[in-house]
């Protein structure tokens, strides 16, 4: 995450909470200092029981929402300095112009600032790999992971 120009002026550390697919992941913490480097890699994983068509799930997709919040542990709870919030639909499978049709591009996102956080937006660079597959249920009717 970059954000040129800006210091914290409060030095606890950092971490990027995602919310993804109903499942919350976060990232470790890094010092309060831009840019901030989160070098990991968060697995998300979701069965979808009765659908068979990946034109339903991608439906269901434009329904769900992405959640990406950068989280300074300030007590008691931590203080959201930044967020970002897109369809999930959108967010795993970007429009192919950003990507250029290439597995795990890194794209570029501006994150909203909250009234908390001074200076411009924080930019997220990140990638993101979607796999697709069948699997069959013990009834014997298939289903999307």
């Amino acid at each position: 995450i970059t954000c040129p120009g800006v210091l914290l002026k409060d030095k606890q550390e950092l971490y990027l909470s995602v919310f993804v697919l109903g499942q919350y992941k976060k990232t470790q913490c890094v010092p309060a200092v831009f840019p901030l480097f989160f070098q990991e890699k968060l697995v998300f994983e979701k069965a979808f029981a009765n659908i068979v068509d990946p034109g339903d799930l991608v439906k269901l997709l434009e329904f769900d929402t992405a959640v990406l919040e950068l989280i300074q542990l300030i007590p008691p709870v931590g203080k959201v300095l930044a967020t970002y919030e897109e369809n999930t639909r959108d967010f795993l499978f970007p429009d192919p112009k950003l990507t250029h049709g290439h597995r795990g591009l890194e794209r570029e996102i501006l994150m909203k600032r909250s009234p908390f956080f001074t200076g411009i937006a924080p930019k997220l660079r990140f990638s993101t790999i979607s796999l697709i597959s069948d699997s069959l249920l013990s009834s014997g009717r298939s289903h999307i992971q």
